[in-house]
Parts: structure tokens; sequence; C-alpha cells
């Protein structure tokens, strides 16, 4: 064989190889730029992997029940390439939040399903060999089997610690090491990585994300039970996915959930990212993001009032998160509304004046302003003013049926104060990270 000829078949395979590359960066951008869309399914869906026929609707509303009040407690603290769309699928879930997202990690991607939470910064999963981990369903990630797994040395800028998170040396001085405690007790320790992380699609193909920062567990707990592999961080702070993804989503993100009412049902929700998530058009409110020094993780909103009728219900400066900026975390991990005590009973008063049948009390005494399901209720309207945004909230889901036999009041006396995802259902709630916004839009998540 002629030099000349192999040059031309050197060149033809380099050629070749090239153009294979750049139909790979160019497949990953246009799936990108054209967005792609994943259903996020409700625990309690026939279609989820944690759906348990034998449960009855009390069950899961006493679940239901318990793991918020227990999210409440995650919330105090511890000692210790260009704008584009995504979309991928959430699971409602027992957790540290209240939904699970379905995603891959690793060459070849292996499936993952982690609690997708707004009130947690790090992306992390259970992984060989675990030394202490909870039980899950799928295997434990290998990282010795991915070809893109690579552990973070501990001299990199990547390994500092967070709001949450430490990080140290291991005990041979080669990699960086993370220790993440919530205050619920959860807690999960190991290697901090980086790989490729997938996010699946029904619209476009599959988008690799290439050197995502993870956390490699190897000694877990999440007090709840979750079944699931580890947390998808979906806070402010640097290590999240959606700080990871800021460059590329142009810093927007926002979801539409589906009434509680629907979740027993195969009626799905949504996560967007990118130019999915922008929020606009008839209805369209927003409100000014209110960031805090510490802890950057989570989205803070100003509530200004709260009407229940033609009543208006100020927020007193005086109360402990009442009348000053940044006064409420809204939280899609959740499930209700809480407010300061103060508050809260002035609140409850005004609704009780709206209902003209005689509360009773309810069995789980978690809420305590309860109806007879019998009494046909006429739920007043309560409308949330938060700074420059007035959001009228769903009747449906304002009122939590708790048994066949009993309608409760989705809000609670509690600090800090939380606005849950049962007051933001059936809304699009946009969050802007450039612009500093969240917006809200009635919408029937039913039919996204």
């Amino acid at each position: 064989m002629s030099s000349h000829h192999h040059s031309l078949l050197s060149f033809a395979a380099l050629a070749t190889t090239f153009s294979i590359v750049l139909l790979c960066i160019f497949s990953h951008v246009e799936a990108l730029n054209e967005g792609f869309s994943v259903d996020l399914i409700h625990r309690d869906s026939p279609k989820s992997p944690f759906y348990n026929p034998s449960e009855t609707h009390s069950q899961r509303v006493a679940k239901a029940l318990r793991r918020s009040i227990n999210r409440v407690n995650s919330f105090k603290p511890t000692s210790s390439v260009s704008p584009n769309s995504l979309q991928t699928d959430i699971f409602s879930d027992i957790g540290s939040g209240e939904y699970l997202m379905k995603y891959f990690v690793g060459t070849p991607p292996v499936p993952i399903l982690g609690v997708a939470d707004t009130g947690s910064d790090l992306i992390w999963l259970q992984c060989k060999p675990c030394t202490e981990c909870y039980n899950q369903t799928a295997p434990f990630f290998d990282p010795e089997k991915s070809t893109t797994y690579r552990r973070i040395s501990c001299t990199s800028s990547q390994c500092e610690s967070l709001d949450y998170i430490d990080t140290s040396c291991s005990k041979d001085r080669t990699s960086c090491q993370y220790s993440a405690n919530y205050g619920d007790k959860s807690f999960s320790k190991g290697d901090l990585a980086v790989d490729t992380l997938t996010l699946n699609s029904t619209s476009s193909r599959p988008v690799p994300l290439p050197k995502t920062v993870i956390g490699c567990g190897l000694n877990n707990s999440l007090t709840s039970g979750v079944t699931g592999s580890g947390i998808v961080g979906l806070g402010g702070g640097s290590k999240s996915l959606v700080s990871q993804l800021h460059s590329s989503i142009g810093g927007k993100f926002s979801y539409c959930l589906v009434p509680f009412i629907y979740s027993e049902d195969n009626t799905s929700s949504k996560l967007n990212f990118g130019s999915h998530a922008v929020v606009s058009g008839f209805g369209t409110v927003s409100t000014p993001l209110v960031r805090h020094k510490r802890p950057h993780t989570y989205y803070y909103l100003t509530l200004e009032a709260m009407s229940v009728g033609n009543k208006r219900l100020e927020l007193s400066s005086s109360s402990a998160s009442g009348g000053s900026k940044g006064n409420i975390i809204i939280d899609s991990g959740s499930t209700f509304t809480y407010f300061p005590a103060e508050f809260y009973s002035k609140f409850e008063a005004a609704v009780a004046e709206e209902i003209n049948f005689q509360c009773i009390d309810d069995p789980s005494h978690a809420l305590s302003l309860c109806y007879s399901n019998s009494n046909d209720i006429r739920v007043p309207g309560i409308t949330a003013h938060f700074s420059g945004a007035d959001v009228k909230l769903n009747p449906n889901t304002t009122f939590y049926q708790t048994t066949d036999d009993i309608l409760c009041l989705a809000f609670a006396a509690e600090e800090p104060s939380i606005f849950g995802n049962l007051a933001q259902s059936n809304l699009l709630v946009g969050y802007d990270l450039v612009e500093k916004t969240i917006s809200f839009k009635p919408t029937d998540c039913t039919k996204l």
C-alpha cells in the first residue's frame, strides 16, 4: 500500500472520528436547545415503583403528614451549551423531600432514583463498597464500572465546605471526602467525585451532563426509610444540580405539581429547566427571590399578608418570621404550609369564620382545623400576598382530605415559615436565578 493511500485512509479515519465527535456535540446541544420532557410520577401513582396497592387513602395521608412534620425539622440548622430546556422525571416519595427524580450516572449509564430536594444542595447516591447504608430496591452504584468516574483531589477548588456539607482529605491525602448532615438527622458521607449525569427525555434523546460533581455515599442514613438512592439537590448552593447547570439553563427552572387529589391515578407533574422553564403570559405574577447570607441552599420569599375571603391579615414584623424580607421558604418538598404560631392562630380563626359548620378533631392531631366531609363545605378563597405578587391558591388544595370522612385546613403552626407544595399545586412556579425572581401562573398541571 502506498504511503499516499495510507495517508488518505488515516485522514478519512480521522475525519470520521472528528465527524462523530462533532455529531455527538451537536446532538447534545440540539437536545438541550430543543428541550426535553420527562413525567414526574407521584409516589402513590400506580406507575410509581413504590406504589403499595394494599395501602388505603387514609394510610397514605397519615404517612404524608409524618413526612411533612419531619420535613420542617430538616430546615432547622444542625451543629455539625447556551440557555436551553431540560425536563426530567420526579417521583413523589418520602425522604428529605417529597419527590423522587430518575436520572442516570456513569458510563455506561446506570439508572438512579433519588429524592429531588429544593432544600439541599449536593447530588449524592449510595455507592459500593458501602460500609453503612440503608436498604434500597436497586443495586448500589459501582464507581469502578464507570469509565468517566473520577474522584476529586483534596487540593482541588471543588473540595470546599458548603452549607451543611463538610469536606476533608482522605487518610492517604489523595481524594476529597464529604459529610452532608440534615436537620432530620439524615446524613451521607463518602467520596466527592465527578461523573457523567444523564437526564432522560420524552421529547428528545437523553442528554449527558459530563463532569457533574456528585457524592458517592459510603455511609448513609435517611431517617424516613426511603428506598430511593440518595438525594438530588436542587437548592441554591454551588454543588446543586441547578447551580452546576446554571450557565446552560440560563439560571432557570420551574415545576408544575398536580393536586394531591390526582396523586393516586396516572397523572404526572413536571420539572423543567432552561427555556422551557420561562413562566410568562396572562395571569403571571412575580416576586423577588431573597438570598440570605447563609444558608444559600434555601429559596426565600417575602410574604406580606394572607387574605381569607375579603379579610386581609398582615404579617407582623414583630413575629419571628413575619414582616421582614425573606420571611418564608418556598419548598416543593414540604406538603403543608407553615406560619408562626401567633399569625397562624389569626389565619385559622379567619378561615373558621367563613365556614358555618362545627369543627372536629383530626385523629392524627397534626392539623388543627378539620370538618366532617359529609358537610357541603364551601372553602373560602385564600390568597398569599407576596411582595409584588398576589397568588390565589387552589381551593381544592387549601383543605386536605385526611380520611374519607374528614377534611382539614392544609396549614399549620410551625417555624420556619414554609410555603409548601399543596399551596403550589396547579401553579406553574418558575425560578429565575439570574433576575432573582420567582413567578407564579395559574395552570392546570394535569394538562401539561
